[in-house]
């Protein structure tokens, strides 16, 4: 297989910190919008807090002390929206944000740590400020840039209602004219966007809404020309529903596993048992070959969604478990930036807070938390590179399963429930024997297998993690 079609060895080795760059730290005043709101003031569609690409270079240490060892970035380039999906320049970094220079300097520093970087690609629609969009407007029919777009009828309006609109917008969003990828010039253009940005260091792209561009040789072309690049680079489709032929060869290394997401929430929420959550992970796995199983983006909250701890009513147990669930199962992990001090919100744009950085507002434990499951999962080869193994199921809904890779063993025991639980897991299922100890290495509880079975009780809402004693 040539290396265009495989996939980099490194992601399932990988945690993901998820950054919306205006709100992550702003680390130049300088470049700053005039219209820019205090750090921390309500998040709005239209404001800007000033967050910029200095702001994670100055934080890298931060990143380094959590774990991580890869950054998803929202969009970067040149827009006129603080989310940047509405790109009036692919070529340019957003001057709000810094500079070339900038983004030179970050990557090296970031390399220099061992955090790799990827960026958001979008290239499904463009906003109105784009060139070719801009053109169209000025010259209408004339325009030798008509053809870049969906035009139903002349004259072009830009600020058309959803039903009148004439020309084809994302979601019927007149801000987003859809690019015409059929048209030869288009993908030139974007297919010389997605080679740049891996010359300039990043090591991938997350393709914002992929299944609309619903065109295999587009896809084909698009991972071809990224791999000439870098044949290590990491391709992450944003794909809701988990579509399996959006990994098929010629697509992308892994997705974006919303429906992972739903299933830890209902697990812990009651309404899926021990039985139904782990068949349930296991059918979600069953769609993919292993390679892409292991290449899947692993998430709990994004820019798009309620805040985790909303999500969870403030539970702070339900959270620890959250977390440890989704660092138990193969593919990359991630953290939406702030999450791990306990940042709250609901919907967009209250899930695009500011990061708080005055360090008497974080919830210290729930980031001491992270931290550990972050050094335990980067420490743990079974974590990392193990099958998913289903073992048993306990009173009130807890389960236990196991990740096995080469005689390494970590096995995930979880009670979501209020209730105090019980597990009996057979030795045999185990790989294990009379008397032979397992360990925490969260808390260094032991328990050895008597009777033929390892036998545990857990607190309500509660979970760990043992692996055999050394």
């Amino acid at each position: 297989m040539s290396t265009h079609g495989k996939i980099p060895a490194w992601v399932q080795d990988t945690v993901f910190y998820q950054i919306f760059p205006d709100r992550f730290a702003n680390g130049d005043a300088s470049i700053n919008p005039a219209n820019v709101q205090p750090w921390g003031d309500p998040p709005t569609r239209h404001g800007f807090m000033g967050g910029d690409l200095r702001g994670v270079l100055h934080h890298l240490d931060y990143l380094q002390d959590l774990g991580i060892n890869a950054i998803y970035f929202n969009p970067i380039f040149l827009a006129a929206s603080n989310h940047r999906y509405n790109a009036f320049d692919y070529f340019q970094i957003d001057p709000k944000l810094g500079n070339l220079n900038d983004f030179h300097a970050l990557v090296d520093a970031a390399h220099r740590a061992g955090i790799r970087i990827i960026l958001d690609g979008v290239f499904n629609h463009c906003g109105r400020g784009f060139f070719a969009f801009s053109d169209l407007l000025e010259n209408q029919a004339e325009s030798p840039y008509r053809d870049w777009f969906h035009v139903k009828n002349f004259p072009v309006s830009a600020y058309g209602s959803h039903k009148n609109l004439n020309y084809e917008a994302w979601w019927g969003y007149s801000s987003l004219p859809k690019f015409n990828t059929a048209n030869p010039q288009v993908r030139k253009y974007i297919m010389n966007v997605s080679r740049y940005w891996i010359e300039q260091g990043a090591d991938g792209w997350r393709l914002d809404v992929p299944n609309e561009i619903d065109d295999d040789t587009f896809w084909e072309e698009f991972r071809y020309n990224v791999r000439s690049v870098n044949p290590e680079a990491y391709l992450l489709g944003e794909i809701w529903d988990g579509n399996p032929r959006w990994v098929s060869p010629g697509h992308f290394d892994g997705l974006m596993h919303y429906p992972l997401r739903t299933s830890i929430f209902e697990y812990l929420a009651g309404k899926l048992d021990g039985a139904g959550f782990t068949g349930q992970v296991q059918e979600q796995m069953s769609r993919y070959s292993q390679k892409n199983v292991f290449a899947m983006y692993l998430l709990l909250g994004s820019h798009d969604t309620e805040r985790v701890l909303t999500v969870l009513d403030g539970n702070l147990d339900k959270l620890r478990l959250a977390y440890l669930l989704l660092f138990s199962f193969p593919g990359a992990p991630a953290v939406y930036y702030g999450d791990e001090v306990g940042v709250a919100g609901g919907k967009d744009p209250d899930c695009r807070r500011a990061f708080p950085w005055e360090e008497s507002s974080w919830n210290h434990d729930l980031r001491t938390w992270l931290r550990q499951l972050i050094a335990h999962r980067r420490g743990s080869f079974a974590l990392r590179r193990g099958e998913f193994v289903p073992l048993a199921q306990g009173s009130h809904g807890a389960c236990a399963f196991a990740r096995r890779a080469d005689g390494h063993q970590m096995i995930t025991v979880a009670n979501p429930s209020r209730y105090k639980a019980h597990l009996e897991i057979p030795a045999s299922a185990l790989n294990a024997s009379e008397g032979q100890v397992f360990t925490s290495p969260i808390d260094r509880q032991q328990i050895a297998v008597t009777d033929d079975a390892l036998r545990l009780t857990l607190p309500p809402v509660s979970g760990n993690w043992f692996a055999v004693h050394s």
